[in-house]
């Protein structure tokens, strides 16, 4: 293989070459005139050392800024950005080649330092989150954990380092589904836990990022407020029902022990046993609306026309006219039992806001509409009224909470958890455009 010469070795020849032409002129007019020879010889060393000269030098002021940028260049690839290059200030090709170095250089370290500050706090963000992270890569060995991750593996991260995903026991967590709740045990915790990973790459190699958050504790956080409203609701209920119970027993055991004995004691007596009667009958409807709220048995699925389920729901209703707003042809997987409860409950309530309206309900006013619509994935069944609306929304599905003085509580909440056993959604809010309320479910095709 021919080697080159090289660039500077290059130049210098070329340099050479360029000059040769006049030296070759010179010393044939130095032998041709008439000189000694003590003349010839000191012109001619003369003129082939300023030659010489001439061209090195030449090689070295064109070579010299090259080396001189090529080491900055090799400064910026080390990420030494204090280096600059002089002769920034020169109105020439080297000048502006310097300060776009020195701009490179300037942006650079800019860069590097934002990117500093960015790791800084990311890797302080790891450290002080409450969730475990592990970062594997593409042989599924452990790069980096943070603080949560070390507590639930009870080891330091000296020792976690370099180990593989099996010998950590989150083999499991490379694989399946990339987010789900999974049933872990690990040295430092044990109990359900949400799983998500993804993928990134650093330094051109692939990596996965395990991250795990602990369902337990706001699971026991969630159940302990559900039974401290539960135990509120309950001991509500109870007093309202034993507090005028226990006071009409006393007033009447007083009653039967004074003598002479009052001439209307029979009369109090059966007012008192009416009012206990009455309260004990309440009580045993609360509790057992609360029975139905707890066993809301599984759905069991089959095809329901959508038109004929709004059609036959609009025409229980006895005290005014529901409107039906036709839709398209629609046949879904449902239990048609539950979704007539819950759309019963959705017309009864939408009268009920219709009739509290005086002159509400007349046949000139539409009063209740009902309707559905579908797109794509989802259907859409509506329930308008023109009552006065809602005035208090954030406490629409809180068991055992109604603003109707003979109400249960429970509707709303029963159909809801309807509507959500059919992997849809119940929404109720005001309108917007005109008085009364509008619930939507929604429900997959």
């Amino acid at each position: 293989m021919k080697r080159r010469l090289a660039y500077e070795s290059r130049l210098a020849l070329k340099s050479l070459l360029a000059g040769l032409p006049a030296v070759i002129v010179a010393v044939v007019l130095l032998w041709v005139d008439d000189f000694s020879p003590q003349t010839r010889w000191t012109l001619l060393l003369l003129m082939v050392g300023l030659w010489l000269g001439l061209s090195f030098s030449l090689r070295e002021r064109i070579a010299r800024p090259l080396q001189t940028m090529a080491n900055l260049v090799s400064a910026l690839r080390e990420e030494d950005f204090s280096v600059r290059a002089r002769g920034a200030r020169q109105p020439d090709s080297l000048g502006e080649l310097a300060r776009e170095v020195n701009a490179l250089s300037e942006t650079l370290r800019e860069q590097r330092l934002s990117a500093l500050e960015a790791t800084a706090l990311l890797r302080k963000v790891m450290e002080e989150i409450d969730v475990a992270l592990f970062t594997f890569d593409e042989t599924q060995c452990l790069r980096l954990v943070n603080r949560a991750g070390q507590r639930l593996l009870a080891r330091p991260a000296e020792r976690l380092l370099g180990l593989t995903a099996a010998e950590l026991g989150l083999a499991d967590c490379l694989s399946g589904e990339p987010a789900r709740n999974v049933e872990m045990q690990f040295a430092g915790a044990q109990g359900r836990w949400r799983l998500r990973r993804s993928m990134f790459r650093e330094s051109g190699r692939p990596h996965q990022l395990i991250v795990l958050s602990d369902l337990s504790r706001p699971l026991r956080e969630e159940e302990r407020q559900a039974w401290q409203r539960l135990i509120r609701v309950l001991g509500h209920e109870l007093n309202n029902s034993l507090a005028p119970i226990k006071s009409i027993a006393e007033s009447l055991n007083r009653s039967l022990r004074r003598e002479p004995r009052p001439l209307d004691l029979d009369e109090d007596l059966r007012a008192g046993l009416t009012v206990i009667s009455t309260r004990a009958e309440t009580l045993t409807r609360f509790l057992s609306a609360y029975s139905r709220l707890a066993r809301l048995p599984a759905p069991r699925f089959a095809s329901v026309d959508v038109s004929a389920l709004v059609r036959r729901v609009a025409s229980l209703e006895p005290r005014l006219i529901v409107t039906v707003r036709p839709g398209p042809g629609v046949v879904i997987r449902a239990d048609g039992d539950q979704l007539e409860q819950l759309l019963i409950n959705l017309t009864r309530n939408a009268a009920d806001a219709v009739l509290e309206v005086p002159g509400g309900g007349g046949a000139s006013e539409p009063g209740v509409v009902m309707g559905w619509s579908r797109d794509a994935v989802h259907v859409e069944v509506f329930v308008e009224d023109d009552g006065p609306g809602l005035s208090e929304t954030s406490n629409l599905f809180v068991p055992f909470f109604t603003t109707k003085a003979s109400g249960s509580g429970i509707g709303l909440v029963l159909s809801r958890q309807i509507a959500e056993a059919h992997g849809g959604s119940l929404n109720i809010e005001n309108r917007r455009n005109a008085p009364g309320c509008r619930a939507v479910l929604r429900l997959p095709l």
